[in-house]
């Protein structure tokens, strides 16, 4: 008898691709995949685990699907993704409204768990382990190891967005005192470009003509196969797919950005000049409280070196306000470097410990009004800095990915998806979506931007 199964996804896009992942394996098992909750058997929650609001967003998913068990066609709500890997057996007990937590070594058989579950057998969830133990430490040695724990599922798309994520690794090497994600999604592994390479055509013959790379560290890729300039290999082999328009990167490391890439991003055709620079803040005590390069001056460097090669480049960060030890003096600081940057979009985020990261045990916490106050102060002073860095992109030309037909609202090459500002296209011309359009920048409405066709 088939069964019939919804994806609720939380958090970042690489959840949105092992959703996908997900997704594919139970359709080749049979299963039937429903958009809403209410007319599914099994609601199957991939949760966020990154930090405190994430995760309350995820337990709420829960609940409210949970809510909808006895009334009518769900009969199980199951919990995946990274808060269900990182608490395994706490969150089972803390959660009994859900009726399976399963992690990431539950994937591979994922549907045999859920008809298990459906069945009205029990599952034991597991005792969380620190992930990054499971392979070697030296990069270079985990070939062995790699194709197993990147084993990639048949994916199947779940939305039809003319962009898709595409994902070129997992985990992460770094040691940042305040993230646990290497804990919970183990240690850098790259996948093999003719991996990346054949997903991208996949995705373009579904229909993206934007491929959006995804994964912890962009700028390590490569390196466990021997090739740190391995990304500056592949983008020329990715914008030639057909039908890709463009090519987006994610998430890279400031520490990592180096000049062959920098040039590659810059000369390569169809590849986006968007940067998207985890800065996280500009005060070299902070950052080194953090585990993390730089300082304000080298930051101020690599942004001008950026803009020197392409002054229109988009580029983007997120910070995080009151983290321990951060004085007054360190919070004008990052005040100050903001104001210089000329950010095209900027995440404030208000520092809280998280479990299993070396920041849960560091001395001179700052007090909690302190950092509301900060995040406050800060969030208002973005709004100002990202709508003067609007302003000053009137009259640029931009070339707009359509994303709705009504309103007409796309993104331009600087704007990236779901998180950064969007272009209006004005005019007598409705286009639809996935169609690009030149046009020119008019005004502004705070942080977007409206233009008319070229």
């Amino acid at each position: 008898m088939k069964r019939t199964v919804a994806v609720v996804t939380l958090g970042c896009t690489r959840n949105e691709v092992d959703s996908e992942e997900l997704a594919g394996r139970l359709l080749a098992d049979g299963w039937t995949l429903v958009d809403d909750v209410e007319s599914a058997e099994v609601a199957l929650v991939n949760t966020c685990g990154f930090i405190e609001s994430a995760k309350k967003d995820s337990v709420d998913a829960l609940l409210e699907a949970n809510s909808l068990k006895g009334h009518g066609t769900t009969r199980a709500v199951v919990a995946v993704g990274c808060m269900a890997e990182r608490y395994g057996a706490e969150l089972a007990a803390a959660l009994p409204e859900a009726d399976a937590i399963l992690g990431f070594d539950d994937y591979q058989d994922i549907s045999a768990r859920l008809q298990s579950i459906v069945a009205g057998n029990s599952h034991v969830a597991h005792t969380p382990r620190d992930r990054r133990a499971l392979l070697p430490i030296s990069p270079v040695d985990r070939a062995a190891q790699r194709d197993l724990d990147l084993e990639i599922a048949p994916r199947k798309r779940l939305t039809d967005t003319p962009w898709a994520p595409l994902k070129i690794a997992t985990g992460c090497d770094r040691r940042c005192s305040f993230c646990a994600i290497p804990y919970f999604r183990g240690a850098f592994v790259s996948r093999r470009p003719t991996e990346v390479i054949e997903e991208g055509k996949w995705l373009a013959e579904s229909g993206a003509t934007e491929l959006f790379l995804v994964s912890e560290n962009t700028t390590s890729y490569g390196k466990d196969l021997g090739d740190l300039t391995l990304m500056e290999k592949v983008l020329p082999e990715l914008v030639l797919i057909p039908g890709v328009e463009r090519v987006r990167l994610s998430y890279l490391q400031p520490a990592e950005m180096r000049p062959s890439l920098l040039q590659a991003m810059i000369a390569t055709e169809k590849v986006s000049h968007y940067f998207d620079l985890s800065f996280q803040h500009s005060s070299a005590t902070v950052l080194r409280r953090m585990r993390r390069f730089g300082d304000n001056e080298k930051f101020l460097h690599l942004i001008s070196q950026i803009r020197a090669l392409s002054p229109t480049a988009g580029i983007r960060s997120n910070f995080i306000v009151g983290f321990p030890g951060e004085t007054e003096a360190d919070f004008n600081e990052l005040v100050e470097f903001l104001s210089k940057a000329k950010l095209d979009a900027i995440g404030v985020f208000g520092y809280s410990d998280e479990d299993k990261t070396e920041a849960l045990t560091l001395a001179d916490k700052v007090d909690q009004d302190v950092i509301n106050s900060r995040v406050e102060l800060l969030s208002k002073l973005v709004d100002e800095f990202l709508m003067q860095r609007a302003v000053e992109r009137i009259g640029e030309h931009v070339r707009v990915l359509i994303e709705d037909e009504v309103t007409q609202e796309g993104r331009a090459e600087h704007q990236g998806p779901e998180v950064d500002g969007s272009t209006f296209i004005t005019g007598r011309a409705k286009y639809k979506v996935g169609e690009y359009v030149d046009a020119v920048v008019t005004e502004v409405s705070g942080v977007d931007l409206i233009a008319v066709p070229v």
